[in-house]
Parts: structure tokens; sequence; C-alpha cells
């Protein structure tokens, strides 16, 4: 896992032709918005989490973002234990994000 600035990880992702970005933030968090293209599992969920988790391309870089920057870290951990190699935690999370918002629907 590595930590990403919020510069460092939008740059990199720009760059990713093979970058999937993961939101972990609860329902009620997502409905205040969710950066584009990102797919949601909240990381609250317990096993449901790992379950779905699991269903992911393990080849494939992951952006993992949440609203502060723990729970996204967590998750990437958890990714490193279920083999995913490339897990990238975006620090600051949504608080401090600065780049595009859309709607969750």
């Amino acid at each position: 896992m590595e930590d990403l600035t919020q510069e460092e990880w939008a740059s990199q992702l720009a760059k990713d032709d093979n970058a999937v970005i993961l939101d972990v933030r609860t329902d009620d968090e997502i409905a205040e918005g969710i950066i584009p293209n990102a797919i949601h599992i909240d990381i609250y969920k317990g096993q449901e989490f790992i379950n779905e988790i699991e269903k992911l391309d393990k080849s494939k870089n992951y952006y993992v973002y949440c609203r502060s920057g723990n729970r996204s870290g967590q998750a990437c951990a958890i990714m490193e234990q279920l083999g995913f190699e490339n897990a990238f935690n975006l620090e600051g999370g949504m608080l401090e994000w600065e780049g595009d918002v859309v709607d969750s629907e």
C-alpha cells in the first residue's frame, strides 16, 4: 500500500490505464458526491465488503478513498492481505479532495 497526497494521487491516476477508483465510504457519505467513475463498496459492511473486494480484478491498480483517509488505508491493507499488489490510499480523503465530484446516482 502506498499513501499518496492529493496531487500524487490525481497525477498518477491520470496516467494510469489500468486504474480503478474505489470509494469505501457509507451510503450516507456518498450521497454528498463521489469522484467520477468510482465504484462504491462500504468498508463498514464487514464480510460483505471482503466478498465484494474478492470479486475485483487483482491485476488492476486501485485508487482508494474515504472521508479522511483512515478507512481507505484500512481497505488498502485488507486488499494487500487478499493479494492485491497495487492499492493507493488518498491521504486526507474527500475532506481535502479538490478534484471533480459528481452525484452518486
